[in-house]
């Protein structure tokens, strides 16, 4: 089929999006809409005293101001984390009430205090300036180090040391053990930096509410809006769910940060019923930094054992992660997670981690692209590369001789997930002979004499993509459209090309013919949103499913207007015109005239088929998503670096991966290249910097302060899958790939970047890996 499966369709979004056609959560404009503006705590720790709002409350053009009082009085509840953590000591770790606007206490800088609602935005800035509020400053702690030290400021009465979590897992005696009699240990302290999301559009939101119905609706930017209406509902607002619409226009990206509830939202939601006018809040990037869910920021101490053949006998790891101000929504689950691939492809007889996280006076971290997967691959990747220079057996050989083998599968890891398929000798061997390994030396040599270092990084990563229980609705119109309704929601990754390629290679129909609707909870009762690379195996099941029940009423259809059993019916979807056909093969009807026949079934069917069909042609199908689809790969790359400056240039970068089934080569790559972008940012680039000794504020709060990565840092990728092993756990057979570019691009570039350095005596460095901190290495090593 020409637009179905495994075909590199482009993008039909792309039409609306490269001619302005978009339509934003800004871009939503409605009559009598009025603004909200929020201000900011400007201290990271402090009590408040008091608030005076008489100034601004006379600014012409205000309309109200809203304080932490007032949604108090109004029945609003905390955020807390749904993460369902438990310590070593079996107890759930604590609850940390994070209020919408803050009342008594500020924990970080750019926490909102007081909600601004005026017709315009520069009446709401006016009177923004005009807020006095009197803190109690207090000393403030800024990181894990910090956080943990000896008399550090105590955050919390209930949380002692400022430690909120302390969880392990996995055989202790055992890996204990393992090192005893290890021929070599290899340890690395690691660190994965803080990175400010930085997704192309901020949040934003806008509140309507209905005195009549006593409703709301909510447009925002979101990763799902079937979550977002129970978190805000259930959680927040205490209103049964169906009085709360949440509808999510076009998306500009996500990230993970997008999948979470904030308190913009609430406070739009209370000053629409409060002024009786639409409430418009739009986040700009300063905002951004200071108060978006930030990612990563982990210390960690790694070790691995080996024998003296280079065959892996345990791995210990022993984090510490920095939660910010609050629990937030999933962060503890995060630092934590990632243990489902710690041991990543490798077959290792003993593992123990422990994860000791620390509330600080910075943004709340939680999810950010990979979400504890990118970490995981760096700690064992980064402990292999270096293992295989301790015993000589070089980046290759010694992945080879600890590699789950293909007979193993389906292989049961430490913590007892199922990994069900999986070649990954195949995909280093394709990997190696693709990035021509062997030419390395001269390569490197070539540019020594020309005064640069030329490193070489090899990393296999594993991931796991998430699962859940998806639905699809699929509508056919009179017109020969098909409406399918998802519960998962694009944030530019392509869906509606995606999911539209599946339901035509399923039943046969033009491409052209078939609309993918996401985004609004009145239109589609269920959905789990979009993260974890999920949306394909779960949705794309879903539609799946939905197909099969479609085929099979057409059958029954099919069945009555060829006067036959439908069971005795085959369906060909091959082509672009479904057929059904008789078990002879001399008769056939084709779907489109079924699907009209479905349509107008008065005269053409059995009053009992037609009475069926009377409400339209309309199937629904829910499916559930093993959560285990295990995307791997193998990514190499090779940088220089200049002696004199420090300065990391990426030469080349060569990707095999299987990502089971392909539905569109040209999205997958599209995937990729962007995950190595995001990898090569927080490798080289993106640092998030809170400053010490006390204050707690944030120093990179812009573009002039926080590195991202342009289009002249990103090298040449060379990218190609291996489909041969389909996965076994969905439908599709699937393996999601949405954070497979970001996962191995972190330790495959840091690899390069310290085997560049290795001459040197150099074997870690710190991410990211900036100009000044290569060059002091350098320096370094020459003394």
């Amino acid at each position: 089929m020409k637009f179905g499966i495994g075909q590199a369709v482009r993008r039909t979004e792309d039409v609306r999006f490269v001619t302005g056609n978009g339509q934003y959560t800004d871009d939503i404009k409605f009559p009598n809409m009025v603004h909200c503006l929020v201000v900011r705590s400007v201290v990271a720790h402090g009590l408040i005293n008091s608030i005076d709002l008489d100034d601004a409350k006379a600014v012409d053009g205000v309309l109200a101001i809203v304080t932490g009082k007032d949604l108090e009085a109004a029945g609003y509840k905390y955020f807390r984390t749904l993460a369902g953590v438990v310590n070593k000591d079996g107890e759930p770790m604590p609850q940390t009430k994070q209020p919408i606007l803050a009342r008594d206490k500020v924990r970080y800088v750019g926490q909102p205090v007081v909600g601004i609602i005026a017709e315009t935005m520069a009446a709401a800035r006016e009177a923004a300036d005009l807020v006095f509020i009197d803190y109690d400053v207090l000393e403030g702690v800024a990181n894990v180090d910090e956080a943990g030290a000896d008399g550090a400021p105590q955050l919390w009465d209930n949380i002692p040391g400022n430690k909120s979590l302390d969880w392990d897992c996995g055989e202790r005696e055992a890996v204990e053990v393992a090192f005893e009699k290890a021929a070599h240990v290899i340890s690395l302290d690691v660190t994965q930096n803080r990175i400010v999301v930085n997704s192309m559009e901020p949040r934003g939101s806008i509140a309507q509410y209905d005195a009549g119905t006593d409703g709301y609706t909510l447009h925002v930017s979101c990763q799902g809006v079937h979550n977002k209406q129970m978190m805000l509902a259930k959680g927040l607002l205490k209103i049964e769910p169906e009085k709360l619409r949440v509808i999510a226009p076009d998306v500009g990206g996500g990230f993970g940060m997008k999948g979470f509830t904030f308190p913009e939202e609430c406070i739009a939601l209370y000053a629409a019923k409060l002024v009786g006018r639409p409430v418009k809040w739009i986040g700009d990037r300063s905002e951004s930094f200071q108060s978006d869910t930030h990612g990563r920021d982990v210390k960690s101490q790694c070790s691995l054992a080996l024998d003296a053949d280079g065959k892996m006998l345990a791995f210990r790891l022993k984090n510490r992660a920095n939660f910010g101000a609050y629990n937030s929504t999933f962060g503890p689950g995060v630092a934590t997670g990632g243990r489902r691939v710690w041991g990543g492809c490798y077959d290792i007889p003993a593992i123990y981690a422990e994860v000791d996280g620390y509330l600080t006076n910075t943004a709340p971290v939680d999810a950010y692209r990979g979400a504890g997967r990118p970490e995981a691959a760096y700690y064992i990747e980064r402990l292999v590369d270096e293992a295989g220079r301790v015993t000589g057996l070089g980046p290759v050989e010694i992945r080879r001789r600890n590699f789950i083998g293909a007979a193993q599968m389906p292989y049961k890891n430490w913590v007892d997930v199922e990994y069900d398929s999986g070649t990954f000798e195949i995909n280093l061997d394709e990997a190696v002979k693709d990035a021509d390994v062997a030419g390395f030396a001269d390569r490197k040599k070539e540019a020594k004499s020309r005064g640069k270092l030329r490193g070489l990084g090899l990393a296999y990563y594993l991931e796991v993509a998430a699962g859940g229980n998806e639905m699809a609705r699929v509508r056919f119109t009179s017109n020969g459209g098909v409406q399918i309704s998802v519960g998962t929601q694009s944030t530019g990754q392509g869906h509606e090309t995606a999911f539209a390629q599946v339901a035509a290679d399923k039943l046969g129909l033009p491409f052209e013919s078939i609309e993918i609707r996401q985004g609004d909870t009145d239109q589609q009762p269920m959905g789990g949103g979009t993260g974890g690379a999920r949306s394909l195996t779960a949705a794309g099941g879903a539609i799946g499913v939905a197909a099969d029940n479609v085929i099979e009423l057409g059958r029954r259809i099919a069945g009555e207007l060829l006067d036959v059993a439908p069971d005795s019916l085959s369906f060909d979807a091959s082509s672009d015109q479904g057929l059904f056909a008789t078990a002879a093969g001399d008769r056939n009807v084709g779907i489109a005239e079924v699907i009209q026949v479905g349509l107008n079934p008065k005269g053409r069917l059995s009053s009992e088929l037609a009475g069926e069909l009377a409400e339209g042609l309309e199937v629904t199908a829910t499916y559930e998503a093993d959560a285990g689809s295990f995307a791997n790969g193998c990514h190499i790359c090779e940088v220089e670096i200049d002696e004199d400056t420090g300065h990391i240039e990426l030469i080349s970068y060569t990707v095999v991966d299987d990502f089971g089934k392909i539905v569109n080569p040209l999205l997958v790559e599209g995937q990729i290249h962007g995950g190595v972008a995001q990898g090569l940012g927080q490798a080289l680039l993106e640092d998030c910097v809170y400053e010490e000794g006390g204050s707690s504020q944030l120093i990179t709060g812009s573009f002039m302060d926080y590195a991202m990565p342009r289009a002249d840092d990103m090298p040449n990728i060379s990218f190609r899958a291996n489909e041969d092993v389909p996965c076994e756990k969905n439908t599709l057979g699937v393996k999601g790939c949405g954070e497979a570019g970001t996962v191995g691009s972190l330790p495959s570039v840091v690899n390069a970047v310290v085997d560049a350095l290795s001459d040197l005596g150099v074997n870690n460095i710190t991410m990211p890996c900036t100009p000044e901190k290569v060059w002091r290495l350098i320096q370094g090593g020459k003394a």
